[in-house]
């Protein structure tokens, strides 16, 4: 049992120098970026609706409990980052119909990021997810150093793809334009 407790501890040291070296080789104001893109076998308002429909992330967002929008421009969000439970505020800084959401966090977990969406022919389109984000605790630095962000992100959009594609359509949409901040 001690060794066990030695060896984990040993493996968590070493994650957390490694993680601290790559935050030194990027600056140690930098944050994190994650970018993936995936195509969706629908047409652009179709992929751009169902993004839109916020509650419904939870859905292919293995790791987010809930999303609650507030207003128009506002949400709070529930997840499990590095197994503990979190949440924060966000604001949608940005949104164009069938073009760009960005967002940014307001209190609590810090991150913010941009989803965009690019036709690709009438029945086939390539969204773009970009976000950045500063890991908080060793955990989630140790999880950020090994790229465990950037896989649950291409497995988020992979459940994306195949919760869009096996609908053939948007459980809902919103039209609205929120302009640059």
């Amino acid at each position: 049992m001690l060794g066990r407790l030695v060896t984990a501890a040993a493996i968590a040291a070493g994650g957390y120098i490694l993680s601290k070296q790559l935050m030194k080789s990027r600056g140690s104001d930098m944050e994190s970026t994650v970018e993936e893109s995936i195509e969706v076998n629908v047409p652009i308002s179709t992929a751009y609706n169902q993004w839109t429909q916020f509650e419904d992330l939870p859905k292919f967002m293995d790791s987010v409990h809930e999303v609650r929008q507030i207003d128009d421009k506002h949400l709070h969000w529930k997840a499990s980052i590095a197994g503990k439970d979190k949440e924060w505020d966000a604001e949608i800084t940005e949104q164009i119909p069938e073009e760009r959401i960005a967002w940014r966090s307001t209190g609590g977990v810090h991150n913010a990021g941009v989803v965009t969406f690019h036709k690709i022919s009438e029945n086939k389109t390539r969204v773009m997810l970009q976000m950045d984000y500063d890991p908080e605790s060793v955990d989630e630095k140790v999880g950020d150093a090994l790229g465990f962000v950037k896989l649950q992100a291409k497995a988020n959009l992979k459940r994306y793809k195949e919760l869009v594609e096996s609908r053939g359509s948007e459980t809902g949409a919103w039209r609205g334009t929120i302009p640059r901040q």
